[in-house]
């Protein structure tokens, strides 16, 4: 299920102020990204992060889509009944649930922006013009939704070719104060290379997968996080 246009020009920062997250009762590591819901849908919304234990309440109308970040399993859960979060995989009560596995990088999901900072810092410096630069994440799309909380600018520099750069001006408005999505613009990036991003005093390098096309994906598939 591919995010809806109108949550694209969401993430890009059309919307409103920013939403308020999952509740502080499941303020812990995350274990899944809802990337869809439709519906009669409690206890998450769209572009939630969701951790082990919640519980999702669906009416016969509901429908949610969420993928796992160590996993990277996602799963389309349909109809009345309720599904629980786990470290790796929901359980369903009364609803219908169908999953598959995506592709993701399920290291970078994991990783804390310090030490993707640090790592990432010694890799711009070491870049040469017979040197190969050593990405940290991969991303399956040409088309990343960055993570980058509040106000600054997010610039974008290919390391492997020169001359490559975009930058945006991201002014918190951004869906839910944190995603933007480059699947709403007209710039995507080149699959096969290889990029430094950078927001406020984070970098992370990261390489596009070479099959990876434009457009609209699985979230988790695309996801460069600086939070």
């Amino acid at each position: 299920m591919k995010l809806p246009t109108l949550i694209i020009a969401a993430l890009i920062g059309l919307a409103g102020p920013a939403m308020i997250g999952p509740p502080a009762a499941w303020a812990g590591p995350p274990a899944a990204l809802v990337e869809d819901v439709q519906g009669d849908v409690a206890g998450a919304e769209l572009m939630d992060y969701v951790a082990p234990g919640q519980v999702i309440k669906l009416g016969p109308d509901g429908a949610v889509v969420m993928s796992y970040l160590k996993s990277c399993r996602r799963e389309t859960v349909n109809g009345a009944g309720s599904v629980t979060v786990g470290p790796g995989e929901s359980t369903v009560d009364g609803a219908t649930l169908k999953s598959d596995i995506v592709n993701c990088d399920a290291s970078h999901a994991q990783a804390t922006s310090r030490e993707t900072s640090e790592v990432a810092a010694t890799i711009v410096r070491s870049v040469g013009p017979d040197s190969t630069p050593m990405a940290q994440a991969i991303i399956y799309s040409a088309s990343p939704i960055f993570e980058a909380k509040g106000r600054g600018t997010l610039i974008v520099e290919r390391l492997d070719q020169p001359g490559e750069r975009q930058q945006v001006e991201l002014s918190g408005r951004q869906y839910k104060g944190r995603f933007y999505d480059f699947a709403g613009t007209s710039h995507p990036l080149t699959p096969g290379g290889t990029y430094v991003a950078s927001f406020s005093n984070l970098r992370i390098v990261f390489k596009v997968d070479a099959q990876a096309k434009a457009g609209p994906g699985p979230a988790v598939g695309r996801l460069i996080r600086f939070n």
